[in-house]
Parts: structure tokens; C-alpha cells; sequence
């Protein structure tokens, strides 16, 4: 069949409207989500700044805005050295690999009702195996680059998934049971309906343990043992520099919104706000949903650098035994009472 043919066929044209729409879509997200990572290197430098009373970035731009364009153009003209026993089409494939995987995960998340690109059955289960797949990134920079500090971090980082992928996905489960569906849209649908508007408050447990293992997963203070800068340099990614770099970067703030994004969607209530908000103060209903959900995006970030302005590095073997010690028997038992409440009810 012709090209010409196909088009002439009834409902061709709905197939590429729909196609067209989701290619906008894709734009849309991918651009707004590069332009946070890029102002989220910003304003970390800047909150944490001010925790440590001092101003953080000021000499580029009124009040240091323009600091990140400038970071971007340094990396973007800076050389891209490559180690001489690096494995090199490994080397070169890691960072796309992290970032790839990184954005891939943006797909399913709803930011406002009806505005999600792939509103698909599976959601919460594609960005947990998707997630997981960033972590193969990880591992072949550090095998590829041919650097003991790289390899180092790189096994800290594969047993720190595996340790905590265990604990996020369990937190998630009280959730699925309560919403009846692995759909983020219809988790977000089934929290509004519910009397706090949010699964925070009945699944406390469920919520501690997955912001604790969401840390662990995207690396970040207290838990950044794959970079370490004090024992390995800076871990999987030392041998890299210029642009390869700051794909690792732009993959590591990625999933650092992609967790807050789902804390948001599973607990917070997405884009909605609790009822007994609204019949106090009636006018918010009439405020976009991603308003909300970008005001609790920017809260779980800023929690994010405050707890690393505030908590010193765990050791590893204390990053281990939170893990299967404490967070995966918190979460288990988070299952349990809700099993039990879900059979009284």
C-alpha cells in the first residue's frame, strides 16, 4: 500500500492527528522538563547557599539566573576526553542509555487531567522497570571507562538499586490497593474521591519508605555512595567530561522529578486538591490543576535539598542495613494493616 493510498483510507486522518498530538506532546514535556533540570542545578546551589549562609551563584545575571546557560555553554564547548583503555562504543552508549531511560519514565506521568502521553493500565510498573533500566547506564560507565573509582561506584550503585527497588515497590502496594489500578490517572482520580484527598495520611508508612528509597534511587545526598567525591572521586562518572557528562547530570535531575513527580501522584493527590480545602475557599477550584502539581513537584525538591544541606553521608554498610532492615519490614507491614483495613471496610 502506497502512501497516497493509505491516506485516502477513512480514519487515516484521526491516525495522524492522533500521532501529531503525541508528538506535541513529547516536545512539550521533554522541553519543559530539560528547562527544570536546567534551573534545578539553580536554585540547589542557591537554597543550599542560603542554609549554609552564604549566596550561592551571583556573578552571571541579575541574582546569578543566567548561571545555568553559562554552565550549559562550558560543558557544550569543553573537551571530551576519553580514557585510552576506555571500552569506547560502551563509553560512549553509557550516558545515553541513563538518559534515555531517565526521560522514557516522563511517558506515563499525568500532569493535569487528560494531559499524560501515554495514558497506559501499567504506568506505576513502567516507570519502576524503567527506572531500573537507568541503572544499566550506571554500571557500563563505570566497566567502560577502566577506572577503579568508576567500577567502585558503579557496584555501589547496582546493590543500592536492588536494596531499595525492593522497599520503593513495596511502599507502592498499599497504594494499588487502595486505588484498584496500576493507572496513575486513575490513582490521582481515586485520591480525590477519598476524604483526606490524599494517600499520605492513610498510607504514612507506605509514604516515609518510599521517600527514603526514592532518595537511594536517584542517588542523592544522604545516600550519593556511587559518586562519593571524598572516597571515589566522583564515582561512575569521573572519566567523563563535556557533554557526556552533562547527560549524566541532566539523567540524575530527571529522576530526581520523576521520583517527586510519582510521590505526587501516588500520595499527594496529583493535580487535585482535598475537598475540605476547596468548600472553605471555593475560588481554588477555578486554579489548573498543574498549578498544583507543579507546587508539590517544587516542595518534594526542595525537600530534596534540604535534606542534603542538612544530613552527612550514610556509611555503607548503614545504607544497607536501612534498607533491608527497617524500610522493607516497614513496608511489609504497611501492606499488611492496609490488607486488614481494606477486609474490615
Amino acid at each position: 500500500m502506497s502512501v497516497f493510498e493509505f491516506l485516502m483510507q477513512p480514519g487515516s486522518f484521526d491516525i495522524i492527528l492522533n500521532i501529531g498530538a503525541i508528538v506535541l506532546k513529547i516536545v512539550i514535556v521533554v522541553a519543559v522538563a530539560m528547562f527544570h533540570v536546567a534551573y534545578a542545578t539553580y536554585f540547589e546551589r542557591k537554597v543550599i547557599g542560603h542554609m549554609q549562609v552564604r549566596m550561592g551563584p551571583m556573578e552571571v545575571g541579575p541574582h546569578g539566573l543566567l548561571q545555568p546557560i553559562a554552565d550549559m555553554l562550558k560543558l557544550f564547548f569543553k573537551e571530551d576526553i576519553i580514557p585510552a583503555n576506555a571500552d569506547k562504543p560502551v563509553f560512549y552508549l553509557a550516558p545515553v542509555i541513563s538518559l534515555t531511560a531517565a526521560l522514557s519514565s516522563l511517558a506515563v506521568i499525568p500532569f493535569f487531567d487528560g494531559f499524560v502521553i501515554a495514558n497506559i493500565n501499567i504506568g506505576l510498573l513502567f516507570i519502576l522497570a524503567v527506572s531500573s533500566v537507568g541503572t544499566y547506564g550506571i554500571i557500563l560507565a563505570g566497566w567502560a571507562s577502566s577506572s577503579k573509582y568508576s567500577f567502585l561506584g558503579s557496584l555501589r550503585s547496582a546493590a543500592q538499586v536492588i536494596s531499595y527497588e525492593v522497599a520503593m515497590g513495596l511502599s507502592l502496594v498499599g497504594v494499588i490497593m487502595m486505588a484498584g489500578s496500576l493507572n496513575l490517572t486513575d490513582i490521582v482520580r481515586a485520591q480525590a474521591d477519598y476524604p483526606t484527598g490524599m494517600f499520605a495520611v492513610p498510607q504514612i508508612l507506605g509514604f516515609f519508605v518510599f521517600i527514603v528509597a526514592a532518595g537511594a534511587e536517584t542517588n542523592r545526598s544522604p545516600f550519593d555512595l556511587p559518586e562519593a567525591e571524598n572516597e571515589l572521586v566522583a564515582g561512575y562518572f569521573v572519566e567523563y567530561s563535556g557533554m557526556r557528562f552533562a547527560l549524566f547530570y541532566a539523567a540524575e535531575y530527571i529522576g530526581m522529578m520523576i521520583m517527586g513527580s510519582l510521590a505526587v501522584t501516588c500520595f499527594l493527590g496529583g493535580w487535585t486538591i482535598p475537598h475540605f480545602i476547596t468548600r472553605v475557599l471555593p475560588f481554588l477550584e477555578h486554579v489548573p490543576g498543574i498549578v498544583w502539581f507543579l507546587l508539590k513537584l517544587y516542595f518534594t525538591i526542595f525537600f530534596y535539598y534540604w535534606i542534603r544541606a542538612t544530613l552527612p553521608r550514610y556509611r555503607y554498610d548503614q545504607l544497607m542495613g536501612i534498607g533491608w532492615k527497617l524500610l522493607i519490614p516497614l513496608a511489609l507491614l504497611n501492606i499488611l494493616i492496609t490488607g486488614i483495613i481494606k477486609i474490615a471496610i
